[in-house]
């Protein structure tokens, strides 16, 4: 068996990505996209999102996409949930993994899924409970959105942010993790609210999604490793602008995250050329669609060999 990476990328690029542009990938494309992914050595992948097709038609093949997924050997699949009849069309389908967004701010939340952020709370109890009668072995991990700030409120107090994850890991969620869902954070923020989030939750504390619209995604990925975090959310090429910040990135890059934390001796057990090379079915599935990243632009620095320490 290969050895454990010391942190675990999770590819989010063909939910988070997809949904985030206009063109609709063709089922094949995405098929294509994840095999290449899984084969960089890619181990979780959040393939979907289960919502009603006529919001967003990018995810109306989200069942045959799970179907598929789940044969690729030692890939967790995961997909998004609003609620509970997506989570029971996920659990369906077969995935391993749902993820829930709850927004800490409250007018986000209001004008995202037009519930309180108590509703959402009692909506991760309801999938709790789903789950635990029909596939108990599905984990189920709520995601603090708009954790480091929201575009419609401004500041999002920081013990908001705390008692909201506290509340969802109560309610049944396994973990519960931060998402700069707009690109606010900054690494000192970061810091704060993942060693109080640690403090709170203890391994329960999930993943760390940032955003690289205002260029700190990897500042901001290496602050939250540096207190403890181990599991990252990046999408491939960057995929999905942020529609707050027109022109600017949305998710951190897959490729450039890999790079940083092997270039840096902390192995992720992705193959960067083979990552790399995914991006080809992305590009061909999503002719016209900007991709970014420093990484594949520039190359691997000469005499860079992956697995050798490079502190």
């Amino acid at each position: 068996m290969p050895p454990i990476p010391d942190v675990l990328i999770s590819e989010v690029g063909p939910r988070d990505g997809l949904q985030s542009v206009k063109a609709t990938m063709p089922t094949a494309d995405k098929l294509r996209w994840i095999d290449a992914l899984h084969a960089a050595g890619v181990r979780e992948i959040e393939v979907a999102s289960f919502v009603p097709a006529r919001l967003l038609p990018q995810m109306a093949d989200a069942a045959e996409v799970v179907r598929h997924a789940i044969t690729l050997p030692g890939l967790t699949v995961m997909a998004l949930v609003p609620n509970r009849k997506g989570a029971q069309a996920a659990l369906e389908a077969g995935v391993h993994k749902l993820t829930m967004p709850v927004s800490a701010s409250a007018a986000h939340s209001l004008a995202n899924v037009r519930k309180t952020r108590e509703e959402m709370v009692e909506e991760v109890r309801a999938i709790s409970d789903l789950r635990r009668d029909i596939a108990p072995h599905v984990k189920l991990e709520a995601g603090i959105s708009t954790a480091f700030g929201c575009t419609l409120q401004g500041l999002v107090p920081e013990d908001e942010v705390i008692w909201l994850a506290a509340q969802c890991v109560a309610a049944g969620a396994d973990e519960s993790g931060l998402s700069d869902t707009v690109g606010y954070a900054n690494p000192a923020q970061v810091r704060r609210l993942f060693k109080r989030l640690r403090a709170e939750l203890g391994d329960k504390a999930g993943a760390a999604h940032m955003h690289n619209t205002r260029g700190l995604g990897l500042a901001n990925c290496l602050a939250a490793y540096e207190e403890g975090v181990r599991t990252f959310d990046a999408s491939l090429g960057g995929l999905g602008g942020c529609p707050y910040a027109p022109g600017a990135s949305g998710n951190v890059v897959t490729e450039d995250l890999v790079f940083m934390f092997e270039a840096s001796g902390i192995s992720t057990g992705i193959d960067l050329q083979r990552l790399m090379d995914a991006r080809a079915p992305l590009v061909a599935g999503l002719p016209g669609e900007p991709v970014y990243g420093m990484t594949p632009e520039a190359g691997l620095p000469k005499g860079f060999v992956q697995g050798a320490s490079h502190v």
